[in-house]
């Protein structure tokens, strides 16, 4: 929207043409999205005590969880409030990249928002069943993947990019793009809303991988770069850096009123969208195996979810004393503290990694 307006202004003064970078614009959307959760924070906040949404706490889980029971959640509809105002601002909006990764996170959101609302109006924590859960996000997946697949302009739109291999390119079929893509977006959406159970666990990461998928997005939109780096160049996705700034900054502002003590939860609506919006970025920047890579600790937390069910099932007996794999820790003597700040070292390694495959090729 600003784009528009100072692409009109700079008929009159020149200067406005520094807002046509995308890197000043992903600096600007990542503040405002910042500044638009810290002033809307503590409003938010307050609603919900008002309104009595509060945090709904599993009796078997770690008994000083019991504690947080009442805490306001929902708190990520001020996630995705501040990521949309902040990308409708400062994003080119004919950009069909930005509309989809903003859109599919909003669909998600709204998911998560049932979700949530379900478990209140209840009175427990159960909400949508994951039959229902499975089946909106399926929807909403499989329209975005049709979407990418029918408005591709060139083959690297749909190839798999191996990492640490510039030589290593799979060209997939039209059904294998889809179904790679579906389960993306919905494997990513599901494992950041395990990995949401301790203050401020899912958010960092989160922060974290986006941070870095802006990179990505940046260099494989810039035709120079993306030959150098011998990655993909797909033009238009470089707005998607916007996007990927507005999720760090929101993340950053929720995590203010999110750290531990935490005075509010994101809640599905939050962890959900957000999940949603890595998986959706790691296909339109064409780096699904490196979202596998930088978001480990997701992708554990969801293996230690399986792997539990799967031996008691089989075998009637549990592998950890309890999952997801957070829980696991807590029960065995760590501090939350301890278990977040850990898996949040454990992210920047990860990231880190995954940016080595930027060069490292």
């Amino acid at each position: 929207m600003l784009l528009w307006l100072s692409e009109y202004l700079n008929t009159y003064y020149s200067g406005f043409n520094v807002f046509q970078y995308i890197t000043v614009r992903t600096i600007l959307g990542t503040v405002t999205a910042l500044l638009i959760a810290l002033i809307i924070g503590p409003l938010m906040i307050r609603a919900l005590r008002h309104n009595q949404i509060g945090q709904n706490v599993r009796d078997d889980g770690p008994q000083s969880h019991l504690s947080k029971s009442g805490t306001p959640t929902m708190g990520g509809v001020l996630i995705l409030v501040s990521i949309a105002i902040s990308t409708l601002l400062w994003a080119d909006l004919s950009n069909r990249f930005v509309w989809i990764v903003l859109l599919v996170t909003l669909s998600f959101g709204v998911i998560g928002w049932i979700d949530d609302y379900s478990k209140v109006s209840a009175g427990n924590s159960k909400g949508l069943s994951p039959k229902q859960k499975y089946f909106l996000q399926s929807i909403f997946a499989l329209n975005a993947a049709l979407v990418l697949l029918f408005t591709a302009h060139s083959p690297a739109e749909t190839q798999l990019i191996v990492p640490f291999f510039k030589q290593i390119v799979i060209n997939l079929s039209p059904w294998m793009f889809v179904l790679l893509t579906y389960f993306v977006i919905v494997g990513t959406s599901n494992a950041v809303n395990l990995t949401d159970g301790l203050d401020g666990l899912a958010i960092m990461p989160t922060i974290l991988v986006a941070g870095a998928f802006a990179i990505f997005a940046y260099t494989t939109g810039h035709h120079g770069f993306a030959n150098y780096l011998s990655i993909p160049h797909v033009p238009g996705v470089g707005e998607v850096t916007i996007f990927c700034g507005t999720i760090v900054g929101a993340g950053l502002g929720f995590l203010w009123f999110n750290t531990y003590p935490a005075q509010v939860f994101m809640g599905d609506v939050g962890s959900l969208a957000l999940g949603a919006a890595l998986g959706i970025i790691a296909v339109v920047v064409r780096q699904e195996l490196v979202l596998f890579i930088m978001g480990g600790v997701f992708v554990v937390e969801t293996v230690s979810v399986i792997l539990q069910v799967g031996s008691y099932k089989l075998r009637k007996k549990r592998i950890f004393r309890m999952a997801p794999i957070h829980h696991h820790f807590e029960l065995k003597g760590w501090p939350e503290p301890r278990v977040i700040v850990r898996f949040w070292i454990i992210t920047v390694v990860l990231v880190l990694i995954g940016l080595a495959t930027l060069k490292i090729r």
